[in-house]
Parts: C-alpha cells; structure tokens; sequence
C-alpha cells in the first residue's frame, strides 16, 4: 500500500547564499556588507519544514543537482524529518540557488536561479496520496498544474501559493481548494491596492469570486480569509517586534497546510498560522 501523507508540497529547493548589510542597495549601487551564510530555501523546500514541525507527516516532491549544493539540501529534508523518497537528482543541472540581501531591520530581496528545479516530472507524484497538497511558483507551470491535477483526483485539498507571481490560469484554478497571496501578490491579482485590512478583504473577495477560498496576508497588518460562501475573517497582525522576514510566509503556508490536514476548522487554521509566522518573523535564528 502506498504510503498517505498529511501533507505533499511539490516545489522548490533552493540553497541561500545570505548576506547582511546595514540597507539594501539601490540600483546601479554596491553597499558593504556585514556577513554572509548559506541557508536552505526555496518556498517548496521551506514550506515543507514548516510543515512537518508543525506536527504533520509531510513528503517533498522536487529535483537537485547532483552537486555540494543538493546534498546539503536534502540533508536538511532529512533533518526535518521530510519524506524525500520521490525527490529526484538530476545530473545535467545544478541545484536551485538564490542570493539574498537583508538589511538590519528585516528587510530583504533576493535573485533566484531555478537550476534543477524546472526538471521536476510527473512520474515523481503519479500515485501520490495525501490529505493536502501545497503549490506554488517557483517550479514549472505545467508541473504545478500536473501535480494539481493529479491530487485533485485523490481527492486531495489544493492550496496554490501564488508566489512568486504569475497571472492566475482558469485551468490551474480549477484544481484548487485555496489561493493564498500576500498583499503584493493579491494586488498583482485583482488590482486592487492594500493599505487597510479592508483594502486585503476586498482583494480576497475578488480571489474568491470563482466560489473558491482565498487568504490574502497583509505583514503587520494581519490576513484576511474568504470562505468559498463567501464569507470574511479578518484576522489583526500579532504584534512582535520584527528581527527577520524572510521566509514568514513560507511558515505561513506550511503551517495552515498541517492544521487544515489535521481537519481544523479554516478560520482556526488561518489564525493558528498568522500566529506561527509572527512568532518566525520575532526568532533571529533563522
């Protein structure tokens, strides 16, 4: 019998190549940085964690490079106690890799390079079974839709992360239980502008127009959901004192996955991961 997971996220892996400066440059300029450090990213691989240390039995489907920077990746699976028996090595590419830049009060951005990430295939989750499948963009576009597709069929609950942001596709949306966005992506999304907890219920209200359910997440302003009926839950911010945000929303997503597998009522759900990713943003070490 194949084996059931909580959750599944297909995805990316990506090694960080972090570095620290008192800001971020503007273009055309070189700041001095403080420091730097690898860490294991990629909203797949990151959501993945998240989810497992949130309590629930978690696979990673994706692909590395046969190289330095893929073995500490799936080391770091491992070590979260991630099943990666269907991620895939791939020696024509190398590993997925980013370079980011943090500034002394939190903030970042960053350049990804997909590398192995794109050779993702869909033998990897033929037969998958799982309670809730996590997607979002950093892999291939006819991966994230395959994968959907095919955990649709198990029956599986669908939350589609929309980062980093593409145009939302009607044929991807039909397998999809959940859009979650930040307020950057849900204004690329519905155009709406977010400034206000309002202005991020509005922008759900316009994802959740195909009678499906949308979190829109808006930093220190809170998130909001919109049920599938229609229905709104504004959720104010947990006010911490942020160290980092990098990867909060990651952590966001992994953690509603684990408590919607567990059967938690959404709202419940939503607020359970408001609260882990403010609980993330105030941590310095990670």
């Amino acid at each position: 019998m194949a084996d059931h997971f909580d959750v599944a996220v297909v995805g990316s892996l990506h090694l960080d190549i972090m570095t620290k400066a008192p800001r971020l440059p503007a273009l055309d300029e070189t700041v001095l940085g403080q420091s730097w450090h690898f860490k294991c990213g990629g909203k797949g691989g990151n959501q993945a964690v998240a989810a497992a240390r949130a309590g629930a039995r978690t696979a990673f489907i994706g692909c590395v490079g046969n190289d330095d920077f893929g073995s500490r990746l799936l080391a770091h699976l491992d070590a979260a106690k991630v099943d990666r028996s269907r991620v895939s090595i791939d020696p024509k590419s190398g590993s997925g890799m980013s370079v980011a830049m943090e500034d002394t009060d939190g903030n970042y951005s960053a350049v990804v390079v997909s590398g192995a990430n794109q050779n993702i295939r869909p033998s990897q989750y033929e037969g998958l079974s799982t309670r809730v499948l996590l997607i979002q963009n950093e892999i291939s576009a006819s991966a994230t839709l395959d994968a959907a597709r095919a955990c649709k069929r198990g029956r599986a609950f669908v939350v589609y992360n929309t980062a980093p942001f593409l145009p939302l596709s009607d044929e991807l949306l039909q397998h999809v239980d959940l859009v979650l966005a930040n307020r950057v992506e849900a204004t690329d999304g519905t155009g709406i502008a977010i400034a206000t907890l309002s202005d991020a219920a509005r922008a759900a209200q316009a994802l959740s127009a195909r009678r499906r359910n949308s979190v829109v997440t808006a930093g220190g302003l809170g998130c909001v959901l919109c049920t599938d009926k229609g229905e709104l839950k504004l959720i104010p911010a947990v006010k911490v004192k942020a160290v980092s945000t990098h990867g909060a929303g990651d952590v966001f997503c992994g953690v509603l996955a684990a408590r919607i597998a567990k059967a938690v009522e959404l709202a419940e759900a939503v607020s359970e991961a408001n609260i882990a990713a403010a609980r993330f943003v105030s941590r310095a070490d990670h």
